[in-house]
């Protein structure tokens, strides 16, 4: 039979008010007390009924993230970095995805599904600045990503503008002065892709470098056959550069191979920049210089960030909280000499 707590309890010679202590992590234990509970437990292999344990907390122990497309590699890194962070902190995450749909995100924000968790990572791409209002609801909400700015929950994100320009003055200090853009969205001003565009464009601004629109190349989606076909385009339309820069890695990842198929060196010719840091960028070849924007750090932060909100842990008003990048110069576009 199954280990109970009161087996626990005998077997450490305490209460069983004591071993419910040390299994919900009461701080106010002492060390030697919690040591002799835990070798109980791990001698007995006793596991807590989670269920009633939620059922008496009011907690269902399980948070909800969504995500536009896990076909896209970063949300699919994302997500895996969120589940491992979660689970350490012994929680389950149930994954929705919306597809980038406006309509989609608004609905599952009133989901009856959401009723089975206790918060929501939620990073949209249809919604927009306009749908602010749509975020005030009655439980633990974090936003990611860059639709929505001054929202009424807790937003974790990149600094997009600032790396952007880093990424750009990489180029520009390697003697690149004619930089293609490949992923850049029309008319887009608030967004991941109007974001860059500004970084890039005020790096190109410091170091006195023309503003020129035949560099830029647009597409919808972020995959890599969108910046193969975006690449195809430009060489179509004769447009010289000598460096280029991909909104995301699997654009870079999918330019990069268009030049190759072009007889275009990587990075003689053309110098080649990506964002993301993906794990296969470094597994390219040429490997794909990159700016990490700290996806790891924004992953812990939006987990711990829900968690100190559904445990009442913290209850000031929302914050920004904007992690920290770097360019990773590899290969594709190497460090100035």
């Amino acid at each position: 039979m199954a280990a109970t707590l009161h087996d626990v309890a005998r077997l450490a010679g305490v209460s069983i008010k004591t071993v419910s202590n040390v299994i919900n992590d009461y701080p106010h234990i002492r060390a030697t007390t919690r040591s002799k509970v835990e070798q109980a437990i791990a001698e007995l292999g006793y596991t807590p009924n989670l269920t009633a344990r939620n059922l008496r907390s009011g907690k269902t122990g399980a948070i909800a993230l969504a995500v536009p497309d896990l076909a896209l590699a970063y949300f699919a890194e994302l997500a895996a970095t969120i589940i491992a962070e979660a689970e350490r902190a012994g929680v389950v995450v149930l994954v929705e995805q919306t597809g980038g749909d406006r309509e989609r995100e608004a609905q599952l924000l009133r989901s009856p599904r959401l009723k089975l968790t206790d918060g929501v990572i939620f990073s949209p791409l249809g919604m927009g600045q306009d749908d602010r209002d749509l975020l005030e609801v009655s439980y633990p909400l974090v936003m990611l990503g860059e639709r929505i700015f001054d929202a009424p929950v807790d937003h974790v994100t990149m600094r997009n503008v600032e790396a952007a320009r880093a990424a750009t003055e990489h180029l520009l200090a390697s003697g690149r002065r004619r930089i293609a853009i490949v992923g850049a969205h029309e008319g887009e001003v608030i967004g991941s892709a109007g974001l860059r565009l500004r970084g890039h464009r005020e790096a190109l601004d410091a170091a006195g470098i023309p503003w020129d629109e035949d560099l830029i190349g647009y597409t919808t989606m972020w995959h890599r056959s969108n910046g193969a076909r975006t690449m195809r385009e430009l060489l179509d339309r004769g447009v010289p550069f000598d460096a280029v820069f991909g909104l995301n890695d699997t654009l870079a990842l999918g330019a990069m191979r268009v030049l190759q198929e072009a007889g275009i060196h990587v990075p003689d010719d053309v110098a080649v920049i990506g964002w993301d840091d993906l794990d296969e960028a470094q597994y390219s070849i040429p490997s794909l210089s990159t700016v990490d924007p700290g996806q790891e750090w924004i992953a812990a932060t939006a987990v711990s960030t829900l968690l100190d909100r559904i445990a009442g842990r913290e209850s000031g008003p929302p914050r920004l909280l904007l992690a920290d990048y770097r360019v990773v110069a590899r290969e594709s576009a190497p460090a100035p000499a």
